[in-house]
């Protein structure tokens, strides 16, 4: 259908059409007459179609009110009143997106489907969300998803409780979160940006229902909002169908949602705060700072994409210049940069971790030196070809790991059309680009510097410094404080806060009725696709290799893996090997530097890097494999080059450079420890898992927390260590390297083959042709049920087991069990109820199966859940329409949009683990022919695996040692 400007499209005018060559797209801008409503429509032939809603959510202060309200609109509406319509929607329909998103200054509610029914479904109960929520007639919807008192009896503690309150105390206890906060607190004094938009748990309680119904009164209404569609699909009847039901019932509104600009500042303004560290630690070298400056705006689209080529060049590649001078000055242990160019006015920051406070002015001074410097003697050109050139890769590659392409469109064109700017300006990046290769000739980059950070007083300089117990002392503060009030609560007073919690419990223990459940429209067993996706490779020779090819179309883009067997390695070894792989392609070769290394990585691919994989094989629960695997993305005329390299790094590599090697042990130490306060789950199930699974424990060896007390060791003693270390990698690289151990996987058509195959030689050259030893690793099993003490304000609790080594087998229907526990059960009994913002079960064909929560206030209370699952799935019972929405769910799951590189990456594995098609299809049979009775029927297994009591909790030091009665050993994580 042809679109006419000017002309109206169900209420909808057409202001503008253009084709957007970048992203190979029809985009046409939308505003809706009556109301205001502006749409942005993507054409092109992408099935995996986009719909959003966004609005400009400014907050005034820090209780989280755009944060709450996000999660509450989610908790029932007009047309669908069941209490958690987004858990209905998981549970039944083919999304490959689905959820809602709080930044400083917005709000979106994105979805994806491939399914043209099942994209009407979600975009209707999404937009009744928004517009008709619950919440003016369900105060419970507050006090659950942000906060209450919680007081079951006269005689308990008074306490908070909240999802959004428990989650953000988790995003508090990051000193990288609490950092990040700081920053933009700093540099912003008098607009919105100087607000937590997420919720400060000191100020989340001082929220009111009357703010918080105001707050979306005033801003959730079509003249605030930008709408958003893309891929294939009829959007006539899209338009019709959004201005039909919902916008046509508004009128157009006034709203004064204006950000404005934060004016600059005469100087740089320094601030001095605290983050919590354990009793125990030490506070030497556990500082942080952070540079930061205020960039222009966000609607000047040659800034956005410059300053983060920039902030690559300077603090991203191997030996940056401006991270390698601070490290150089012993000033911190890591460095990184951060370009945020999603708010109206961007912050460029430079960060130090692991540094001390006394060293503050020394980090300025050497921040600013090195800079002028740069700008004196000018900046390598060959290091601004590399940036440019892996810039322009990821741009053309669009490959964002799983996330639909519309919704990163969308999260891009919102940058500036938030702003009034252009839509458009930041997708249509060729301009752009060609500006920025300028700088190959010019002081391009050297100008940028200069202006905004040499001579930029609109700065500031954190330091986040840390404190003993701080966490400890906050809480104190806290629990002493609601004991006050609660003194000060008169007898009616206290009965009121208890019936509001009764109220509130047994609105979360009383299930849906049928018919509210029923509004939520599900889609049809004739909906799903019976069969399972092709996902295989085809077994090819390159010169006496086997060679694993998946075909996929790639756009001329090779996804290479060189893939060598590392049960060559003792496994004593396996931590060292580990090591190895990080320092690969990061330090000197014989040929390169590696500053010179990653130049010409960048200049010539997409990317190459080292990793150790584990496969578990799917038949024997003993039996896993492990590679050291070298991968790289090339477009295929580049292919040649891209072997040259890899092969001098694996021929070439030197450990002579032992400043280097600490260097690089340091930044990974450090990135783990913000793994272990961000992300506590993976460290707990990782840690568990390595209990009773021999594929866990190498894992856990590999990159979990028994890896970070290895790193640690090694720190701490390198001088005396390094040799020894040195000469482990040397036998490692030796043995590992060869021909006989080596296995290629290659993603793309014919074409990325056969350069490859052509190649190959360059690899095989370099390659031992010894006859190789594959070792048996042993293993044995240990319940150590731990407690792993840290400053966090939350709890990571996990518990499971290996349900084959209890004689149960695996089945498809296994996974719609994960389905109903996951999203029933556990959501219900440790989210809902329990106030953790996240709980989860993982159920894989191995035989491991394993609960976890995440920013959880509780610990006994959380594993009496876990252990109640079993009567919770002897007592399920459900009608046909909501077990047919388990079965879909569960499907959407399996069926999960991949992008060629994770399809191939996908195709090996199920290769490596001897899952066959056959076994696939088998396994989808199961899924979709799964009842009520084999759901039943799984109540034994999960009581089997619970009964085995293993658990890991990793948390709060205090809460822990409260509770040290459910532990054999408490290990202080950071000590």
């Amino acid at each position: 259908m042809n679109y006419n400007l000017g002309k109206i499209y169900h209420g909808f005018k057409l202001h503008r059409e253009e084709k957007v060559e970048e992203i190979n797209s029809i985009a046409r801008v939308f505003i809706h007459e009556k109301t205001g409503a502006k749409l942005l429509h993507m054409e092109n032939d992408d099935s995996n179609k986009v719909f959003a809603i966004g609005f400009k959510t400014p907050p005034s202060d820090d209780t989280g009110v755009a944060h709450i309200l996000e999660h509450s609109v989610l908790c029932g509406s007009r047309k669908f009143p069941t209490k958690e319509p987004f858990v209905e929607l998981i549970k039944g329909s083919l999304n490959t997106f689905l959820n809602a998103m709080t930044f400083s200054d917005k709000t979106i509610y994105p979805l994806a489907s491939k399914n043209e029914k099942d994209f009407f479904n979600l975009m209707d109960v999404y937009l009744d969300a928004v517009f008709y929520p619950n919440i003016y007639n369900t105060k419970e919807i507050l006090m659950q998803e942000g906060w209450h008192y919680e007081l079951e009896n006269a005689e308990d503690e008074l306490t908070y409780k909240g999802v959004v309150y428990n989650e953000m105390k988790g995003a508090f206890s990051s000193p990288d979160g609490v950092l990040m906060r700081g920053i933009q607190k700093s540099l912003f004094e008098h607009n919105t940006y100087g607000y937590e938009s997420g919720g400060d748990p000191e100020f989340i309680p001082d929220l009111t229902e009357e703010e918080f119904l105001g707050f979306h009164s005033k801003y959730y209404h079509p003249s605030n909002s930008y709408i958003f569609l893309y891929g294939d699909g009829n959007l006539d009847e899209r338009l019709a169908f959004i201005n039909d039901n919902y916008l046509n019932n508004f009128e157009k509104k006034d709203i004064d949602a204006e950000i404005l600009p934060e004016k600059p500042f005469k100087e740089m303004k320094e601030v001095v705060t605290e983050y919590s560290i354990s009793n125990e630690d030490n506070e030497d070298e556990k500082t942080f700072m952070a540079l930061n400056f205020v960039t222009g705006e966000c609607t000047n689209d040659e800034l956005y994409i410059s300053l983060s080529v920039l902030e690559y060049l300077l603090l991203e590649t191997q030996g940056a210049p401006l991270k390698q001078a601070i490290l150089d000055a012993n000033l911190g242990k890591d460095v990184y940069g951060s370009f945020d160019n999603g708010i109206l006015q961007p912050v460029f920051s430079i960060v130090l971790k692991n540094s001390d406070a006394s060293k503050k002015e020394e980090f300025k001074n050497v921040v600013f030196d090195t800079l002028k410097s740069l700008v004196k003697n000018g900046i390598d050109k060959k290091l601004i070809e590399a940036c440019i050139n892996i810039t322009e890769f990821k741009l053309r590659e669009a490959d964002f790991q799983g996330m639909p392409k519309g919704l990163f469109y969308y999260m891009t064109a919102m940058d500036s059309w938030l702003h009034d700017g252009d839509p458009l300006i930041h997708l249509k990046y060729e301009k752009n680009m060609e500006k920025i290769k300028k700088a190959l000739t010019s002081n391009y980059f050297e100008q940028l510097i200069e202006k905004y950070i040499l001579n930029n007083n609109h700065s500031s300089l954190i330091v986040l410094a840390p404190k003993r117990g701080l966490a400890d002392e906050k809480d104190k503060k806290l629990r002493t404080g609601l004991m006050e009030y609660k003194e000060n609560l008169s007898v009616e007073e206290i009965q009121d806060i208890i019936n509001e919690t009764k109220s509130l419990i047994n609105r979360q223990n009383t299930p849906d009725p049928e018919e509210i459940l029923e509004t939520i429209p599900v889609l049809s067993i004739d909906d799903i696709d019976e069969k399972v996706e092709e996902l295989g490779v085809i077994e090819e020779d390159a010169s006496g290799v086997k060679l694993l090819h998946h075909d996929a179309f790639t756009s001329k883009i090779a996804y290479l893996d060189f893939m060598f067997d590392s049960r060559t390695i003792a496994q004593e070894d396996i931590s060292y090997l580990s090591l190895l792989t990080t320092l690969l392609g990061k330090i000197n070769t014989k040929t390169y530097s590696y500053v010179d290394l990653s130049n010409e990585i960048l200049i010539n691919t997409g990317g190459i890097y080292f990793k150790n994989e584990v496969y578990g094989d799917s038949k024997d629960v003993l039996r896993y494999s492990t590679y050291l695997e070298g991968h790289c993305s090339v477009v295929v005329d580049r292919v040649p080059r891209a072997l040259e390299i890899l092969a001098d790094i694996i021929k070439n590599t030197s450990f002579e450079d032992k400043k280097r090697i600490r260097e690089l042990i340091r930044v990974l130490i450090s990135r783990i420890e913000m793994k272990l306060m961000d992300r506590g789950h993976q460290v707990a199930t990782t840690r568990l898992g390595a209990y009773f699974s021999p594929a866990y424990e190498y894992i856990e060896k590999t990159s979990g927390y028994e890896y970070y007390k290895f790193l640690k060791e090694i720190e701490n003693n390198f001088d005396d260590r390094i040799d020894t270390v040195i000469l482990k990698f040397q036998a490692i690289m030796n043995k590992v390297f060869n021909k006989n151990s080596l296995l290629v996987a290659v993603t793309g058509k014919d074409e990325e083959v056969n350069a490859v195959k052509k190649n190959i030689s360059e690899i095989l050259e370099v390659l031992s042709d010894e006859e190789v030893q594959i070792n048996k690793y042993g293993f044995h099993e240990e319940n150590k049920n731990e407690g792993m003490l840290t400053p966090s304000n939350v709890q990571y609790v996990a518990k499971g087991y290996n349900y084959k080594k209890l004689g149960y087998e695996y089945t498809g229907k296994l996974l719609v069990l994960k389905t109903i526990i996951g999203m029933d059960y556990l959501w219900n009994k440790v989210r809902v109820q329990g106030g953790a913002y996240g709980a989860f079960a993982n159920i894989v064909r191995s035989g491991n199966f394993m609960f976890a929560s995440y920013r959880d206030p509780n610990i006994k209370e959380t594993l009496k859940t876990y252990d109640n699952a079993a009567k919770y799935l002897d007592n399920f019972t459900t009608t046909d329409r909501e077990m047919l929405k388990y079965i879909i769910g569960t499907i959407s799951e399996l069926d999960m949009q991949l992008t060629p590189s994770m399809a191939g990456d996908a195709a090996v594995s199920y290769y490596i683990r001897r899952i066959s098609k056959v076994d696939r299809q088998q396994e989808r049979k199961e899924v979709l022919s799964t009842t009520v009775k084999d759901i039943n029927n799984f109540s034994k297994l999960v009581a089997d695996v619970m009964k085995m009591n293993y658990i890991v909790v990793l948390g709060n030091d205090g809460k822990i040692k409260e509770n040290k009665d459910v532990f054999k050993n408490l290990e202080n994580v950071f000590n």
